[in-house]
């Protein structure tokens, strides 16, 4: 597995992102909350999704097959035809460090 070296740190989840994501995709806050923290977690392991070749999606996805989680952070990102960050990883318009909030 190609992690990063940076290893543990915080993990931030934002209440209002959370909650309007939950209603954006029409779950509940309490599973949008699980999918974020899964997310992070993942990177507090050291998993880097922009620069493992799939290695962290793929994880991310076993993982919430296995807790019955719905679509995690990365595919969404990847459903985003435009390209451009969904909302889960911005703060005031702008991308942040997925190391930082998630």
């Amino acid at each position: 597995m190609a992690k990063t070296k940076q290893g543990a740190g915080d993990l931030a989840i934002s209440a209002d992102i959370a909650r309007d994501n939950a209603k954006r995709l029409r779950h509940s806050v309490a599973t949008e909350i699980k999918i974020l923290t899964l997310h992070g977690i993942l990177h507090l392991a050291g998993f880097d999704h922009e620069h493992d070749d799939g290695e962290m999606a793929d994880e991310e996805r076993r993982l919430r097959l296995q807790l019955k989680l719905e679509a995690g952070l990365i595919e969404r990102m990847r459903q985003d035809a435009s390209g451009v960050l969904t909302d889960d990883h911005r703060r005031n318009g702008r991308p942040v460090s997925r190391r930082k909030i998630v």
